[in-house]
């Protein structure tokens, strides 16, 4: 079945439809999402409630806004984002162990780890040094634009600016 026709019938409750999204991207929702809660347990919750909302939201999905795994990998880095501001996440990580930081701080094993649970880790590797930047905080640790702008000291309209311009980049590599 394809793709499309797949999407299709998600849309229309079909539950084996669901099940085939699901084992088709949650491996690579809940990589993302990990990256920015750091917690597997909470990855895993996360990813779960990524789908429900999906399926109860399949209507909003249109094609000829985008692909659905961005669609969906939209959804999962809103959720993980979300949770990680929640009162009941900040509070239990006031107490954390020096574990929990090891690597929160951009490595180039962090960048390749998040960029192969999104499989586009050859092309993100072509991309300059500062569009890795960018790209790593909003896109793979949850940072807003003005925290990004704050972590690489620079004015929130050159984040915003690069954010595009690498983003069309990466599209453009991707789509030749």
């Amino acid at each position: 079945m394809n793709l499309d026709t797949l999407i299709e019938k998600f849309k229309q409750k079909d539950e084996k439809a669901f099940e085939k999204l699901y084992h088709m991207y949650s491996e690579s929702m809940q990589g993302v999402i990990f990256n920015i809660v750091r917690d597997i347990d909470i990855a895993e919750e996360v990813m779960q409630d990524v789908f429900i909302k999906a399926w109860h939201n399949a209507d909003s999905y249109s094609s000829e806004k985008g692909r659905f795994f961005t669609w969906i990998l939209n959804i999962a880095r809103h959720a993980a984002i979300d949770k990680t501001r929640s009162k009941a996440f900040k509070k239990s990580k006031q107490n954390l162990n020096a574990n929990f930081f090891v690597d929160i701080l951009e490595t180039k094993d962090n960048l390749d780890r998040s960029t192969d649970a999104i499989g586009i880790k050859a092309f993100v590797k072509k991309l300059g040094e500062q569009c890795k930047a960018v790209l790593e905080l909003l896109y793979f640790k949850g940072y807003t634009q003005v925290e990004a702008s704050e972590t690489l000291n620079m004015p929130l309209g050159t984040i915003k600016t690069r954010n595009r311009n690498c983003i069309q980049e990466l599209r453009n590599m991707v789509l030749k």
